[in-house]
């Protein structure tokens, strides 16, 4: 089972023989460096930027993860979102991903691909509305990015802002639109910055 596979390091830091913080860090390092980005802690999903293409993203992969449970297979953002999906519509109800980490981390990222998931697994007729939601939110991101992001002494586009993204969806879990909500604006960084640092792009 992949979660044992010790050549590639512990797929779920639950199962780690040795729970500290050094034999987490070395895990992930392994996992890192034999080019898998993403790891467990139960049923949080960790992803370590690779900064190049080391997992796959395709059709195929979709359907691999499709209908399977979170631990069936490798960790992968596809895992989440079928999670995700799967509960609403046990449910019938809102769920929420939390994406989160550093600037440059790859948030942005990680929601787009949990949108191309969506539209992967929605009935053929929906998939052309929730790639036009996902080209939508995405194409806000340049405009965002102008008013809230600044030069930072560890990222040259660092987001000084949080953004809540909505998709919504019908009562057959067909997606019909989504919204893009910011929140906690560093507005002092308009009057003041520290040494080294910027303000906002568009100033």
């Amino acid at each position: 089972m992949a979660f044992f596979n010790t050549e590639n390091g512990v797929a779920d830091a639950v199962l780690l023989t040795e729970v500290t913080e050094d034999a987490y860090l070395k895990n992930l390092q392994l996992r890192h460096s034999k080019q898998k980005a993403y790891s467990l802690i139960g049923e949080v999903l960790v992803a370590v930027n690779p900064y190049q293409n080391c997992e796959s993203y395709s059709d195929a992969t979709i359907n691999d993860y499709h209908g399977r449970a979170m631990f069936e297979r490798e960790p992968h953002v596809f895992a989440l979102a079928e999670t995700m999906y799967t509960s609403m519509r046990r449910k019938e109800g809102d769920v929420c991903v939390v994406i989160s980490g550093e600037s440059g981390a790859g948030k942005t990222e990680a929601s787009k691909h949990v949108m191309k998931y969506i539209a992967g697994v929605s009935a053929g007729k929906h998939r052309a509305e929730i790639n036009r939601v996902k080209d939508l939110l995405m194409a806000s991101n340049p405009l965002l990015e102008s008013f809230g992001n600044a030069r930072t002494n560890r990222n040259d586009n660092s987001s000084r802002f949080g953004k809540y993204m909505d998709v919504n969806f019908d009562h057959t879990f067909a997606p019909v639109g989504g919204n893009i909500r910011n929140y906690l604006l560093e507005k002092a960084r308009v009057v003041k910055q520290q040494t080294g640092e910027r303000n906002f792009h568009i100033f």
